[in-house]
Formats: C-alpha cells, structure tokens, sequence
C-alpha cells in the first residue's frame, strides 16, 4: 500500500517537472512574438454577446478609434466582445492580436486576428501576464467571472504597485454602474477596505470617444515613455 503511494508520488514530481518545462515554453514563445508588437490596448468581455447586440458593436467601435489613434487592440482571441474589439481593428487596418486558450466549450479563434497574430496559450495565468505586459490600457466591456478576474487583477496590480500604472475604463453604464456603487458603498465607506483614490482607476462611459480621450490624456500627462512593455510585472 506504501510502495503504491509512493510510486504515485513519484509520477506526480515527474509530471509537475514536465509541467514546468511547458511553462517556460509558452512564456518564451509569447514574450518572443509580443515583444514585435507596438503599444496596445487590452480590449476584454463575455464571450457570450452576440453580433449587432448594443455591447458587441459599442466593442467594435471603441476598437476602431482606438486603431484610428495608433493602437494595436488585443483581445482573448474569441467569440463575443473579443471577436467585436478584433472586428474594429480589422476593419480599421491596425493590428489586431488574439490570445487564445484552449477551453472544451466556447473558446475559437474569431476570423479578424491578424494570422500571425493569432497566440493559443494552454495556461491562463500566462495569458493574463501577455494581456498585462503588453497593453497600455485596458477597456473592459461586460462580462461573467472571467472579465472580471482580469479587471480585478489588473487593478489589484496597479493597486499594489505591481506594475506602473496604466489607464482603464469601463464600457457599459448600465452594466457596470451597480458594481461600482456597491465598491463604493460596501468597500470604502462602511468598510474602509480601499481609498478614495482607488475608485479613480475606473471611469465609467458609453463613448468610445471618451475612451480615447482618456486613454490619450494619461498618456500626454505621463509622456510618451510609458508606451513600452510593462517590465514591472515580471
């Protein structure tokens, strides 16, 4: 009975070994083929909206502008508000990226990535840290809990000064209104859990064209510098 168990041992230490080799592959082939881009903007939401819907052409707008002012726009690479951030830059002409996972149910890789663009990743943690690195702001449309893993991540980094800031925002009044009363109310002021300041990190529009300014303003404020890979995160 011993022997068995720690012949099972054993296999799991050599998978977990296998394990870490694979990581390091999929970070190295992901910094390799990011580290050509230029400045992007993480554009992220449901998987589950579907084309024409309010949402789904408010992400193909955002994405538009965003090209027309010099961005590459990145996304998860999917269906829904993914394939609608990767529609805008498509048609737009600028770059469009998509960082795929492999996933048994809703996860393909939508038409518009550009083809030498089109990154699959097996792990999730290593496809945040390329949605991280790489973006120079972050535009989060609605969602369920994956966009909100990512939008609270990235907060909780700039939060704890993990990597240097970098603006997001929030597309979605009516979607995204409640949460940020519900920040403010039961986080801040009956439990003092963040500052005043924290609630700065996410505006809240239905214009793309805000999201630009924004995005454009941080950027004037801060100075060109900042458009580079976010090496504090690593």
């Amino acid at each position: 009975m011993v022997l068995g168990k720690r012949k099972r041992w054993h296999h799991i230490n050599a998978e977990n070994s296998w394990t870490m080799f694979k990581v390091l592959s999929e970070f190295v082939e992901g910094f390799e083929k990011m580290n050509k881009f230029g400045p992007c903007v993480s554009v992220f939401g449901s998987a589950r909206t579907k084309p024409g819907t309010k949402y789904y052409e408010m992400a193909t707008e955002v994405a538009r502008k965003l090209t027309e002012d010099g961005y590459g726009v990145i996304t998860g690479g999917g269906p829904g508000i993914m394939e609608a951030g990767n529609k805008g830059a498509h048609e737009a002409g600028g770059m469009s990226v998509g960082l795929n996972i492999v996933l048994p149910f809703e996860q393909h890789s939508n038409p518009y990535i550009d083809p030498d663009k089109n990154i699959i990743h097996r792990y999730f943690f290593i496809r945040k840290v390329m949605f991280v690195k790489y973006a120079q702001a972050f535009v989060a449309l609605p969602g369920g809990f994956g966009t909100m893993d990512e939008l609270f991540e990235v907060l909780t980094l700039i939060q704890t000064k993990k990597i240097t800031p970098v603006p997001i925002v929030l597309m979605g009044v009516e979607f995204w209104s409640g949460l940020k009363s519900w920040i403010t109310q039961t986080m801040l002021e009956d439990h003092q859990n963040i500052s005043v300041k924290d609630l700065e990190l996410i505006p809240i529009t239905d214009d793309p064209d805000e999201v630009v300014r924004i995005i454009s303003d941080f950027y004037d404020k801060e100075g060109a510098a900042e458009l580079e890979p976010n090496y504090t995160l690593l």
